[in-house]
């Protein structure tokens, strides 16, 4: 069974959607139509079934589905572990993050990491903290930065994880409300500016007006993105609770007002995630040894901080 096969079918097991698995793999629908048949054909089984729903796995497909993902998590093994027979750490390093982890955290310290290691190709990959996890659980992307999700559920067994940031969250307000402060009970008839429910910045405000009792927020508008929302709240639509990196330089220029949150002192906590692994490629090595506890240290001009321990594979 070719590793591009299988790759394939997975696709096609998680999207149910032969157009959708096309993209995901670069390939035209009929190429991924022929390498499903052909791996059907050497197994001697159908493994999906169309009903209206689409695709869905036969007992053969979902016999296969765990082997099929063992196999390409062991050949990338494999990969890294000729590649760690190098002297040097080199090679490609596919790093995905947030926009706004990115923009605020990342790239000043990556502006840093790549200094010292010259060698290294670096790819800055930015989706939603979902589309990154899939592509780190497919082997596109090496290591995540994201916020932790406290509603996720049981962590990935696959993955390995580090908190390297604690990121206060900002109550910020248009700008003619300038109060150093202000109370729960006038927090509760505010309205709010916040992103779509299921998104890991909603999942923030949500969280933090639990904890301070005041139920669900009163929203103005759903935004999809921190910007969006920092611009509405500038424009007077409401109020805001985000991640204060994203909001930094909207606060700096008065185009927003930030106020103390009432409710218990909140902030979000940034992961670094990656693929356990029995040998980690020597470019992700660096990295995970580079980053330490420094991550969170990027002064407003950009300096890049000591690189810190080594982390665990």
């Amino acid at each position: 069974m070719h590793p591009r096969l299988l790759k394939t079918f997975l696709a096609v097991a998680r999207t149910r959607n032969v157009t959708r698995a096309a993209r995901e793999v670069n390939l035209a629908q009929s190429s991924v139509s022929d390498q499903i048949q052909a791996l059907e054909t050497e197994l001697g089984a159908s493994l999906f079934t169309r009903s209206r729903q689409g695709l869905t796995l036969t007992p053969a497909g979902e016999a296969l589905k765990p082997y099929a993902e063992d196999l390409l998590a062991l050949a990338d093994e494999a990969r890294a572990a000729i590649d760690a027979t190098s002297a040097e750490a080199g090679g490609g390093l596919s790093i995905g993050a947030l926009e706004t982890i990115a923009a605020a955290r990342l790239a000043p310290w990556l502006a840093g990491f790549r200094a010292d290691h010259p060698g290294i190709d670096i790819k800055l990959r930015i989706a939603g903290s979902g589309e990154l996890l899939r592509r780190l659980g497919d082997g596109e992307i090496d290591v995540v930065f994201c916020f932790e999700q406290s509603n996720a559920g049981e962590p990935d067994p696959r993955f390995a994880r580090r908190l390297v940031a604690a990121e206060p969250l900002a109550l910020i307000a248009p700008p003619g409300d300038n109060r150093a402060d202000v109370d729960l009970v006038a927090l509760a008839e505010k309205q709010f500016v916040a992103t779509e429910t299921g998104c890991v910045y909603r999942a923030m405000v949500d969280k933090a007006f639990a904890e301070a009792g005041l139920g669900n927020p009163n929203l103005a508008a759903e935004a999809g993105s921190i910007d969006a929302i920092a611009g509405l709240v500038a424009a007077g639509a409401g109020f805001g609770l985000v991640p204060r990196l994203a909001v930094a330089a909207a606060i700096d220029r008065g185009e927003v007002s930030e106020l103390a949150w009432p409710g218990p002192v909140r902030s979000a906590d940034v992961v670094m995630i990656w693929r356990r692994r029995r040998v980690q490629p020597p470019a992700l090595k660096a990295l995970l040894t580079a980053v330490g506890e420094g991550f969170a240290l990027v002064t407003p001009g950009g300096a890049r901080p000591r690189h810190a321990a080594s982390l665990p594979s």
